[in-house]
């Protein structure tokens, strides 16, 4: 009989059922964060809106959220993405979809960390973002213009809206982020870490992907979940079950 390409991980889980809690298992798969505008559990939206539509059936996000964060000054955050002039259309897109993936994944449970902050009590932080991703977003955003490399502090916000500091330089997004590398991991604190994955490797997060051909960043989220929980485990248990994830791919594959 022919089995799908995740029982492996599904199998582990039942497994693990018996060494760890409900809570450390759950905690990690088909969460919201605690934040601003997230919904406190996923589930169906099929009205979302254009760049965040791969995630219609199941997110965290509604459906009047996605609808405001395509807007150039989205009333969300009242954060400008024009604040040195008009970005170019090809760049813009990537931080819709960033943002996108941030309100609306259900998928990035693994690396969801407390933090004090006003308008959230979570964020992620270090999600692998595939290689490609991160090597679009700056070939297409390199030649626009911003004046900040960080961009989660340090604005202006007398206004109301995001301005450059004072003494701040519009520059390119080159002359700020000399490498794809500088932009993913430096633009938000370290919310992203670059991947040496590539899409459909089943180990980095896709920023946006075909919903038509299912969502990936669930196989993601399940395998980094049961890494974690394996070293979370005595050494001798969490060896025997990455042991046994081997021997049941090796055996889907025969």
């Amino acid at each position: 009989m022919a089995w799908p390409l995740t029982p492996p991980l599904l199998l582990l889980g039942c497994i693990l059922a018996s060494t760890c809690s409900a809570r450390d298992r759950t905690d990690l798969l088909n969460v919201c964060m605690d934040a601003k505008h997230h919904k406190a559990e996923p589930g169906p939206e099929d009205k979302l809106h254009d760049q965040c539509s791969p995630w219609r059936k199941n997110a965290c996000c509604s459906v009047s959220t996605s609808q405001e964060l395509h807007k150039d000054t989205s009333l969300l955050y009242n954060f400008n993405w024009d604040h040195c002039g008009p970005m170019k259309p090809a760049c813009k897109r990537h931080f819709i979809q960033d943002t996108c993936l941030y309100e609306c994944s259900p998928n990035l449970g693994p690396w969801i960390q407390q933090v004090d902050q006003s308008w959230r009590k979570e964020r992620f932080l270090n999600v692998p973002l595939c290689r490609e991703d991160c090597e679009s977003w700056w070939e297409d955003c390199r030649t626009s213009y911003t004046c900040k490399s960080n961009w989660q502090k340090g604005w202006n916000w007398t206004s109301g809206s995001n301005k450059c500091p004072a003494g701040a330089v519009c520059r390119t997004f080159e002359s700020y982020f000399p490498t794809p590398t500088a932009l993913c991991e430096g633009l938000w604190s370290h919310s992203y870490k670059v991947s040496n994955y590539s899409k459909g490797s089943g180990r980095c997060i896709q920023m946006w992907f075909d919903p038509a051909q299912g969502n990936p960043n669930e196989e993601v989220a399940r395998f980094y979940a049961l890494a974690m929980t394996s070293n979370a485990l005595p050494r001798g248990i969490g060896l025997l079950l990455l042991s046994l994830s081997l021997v049941l791919q090796l055996w889907l594959l025969s």
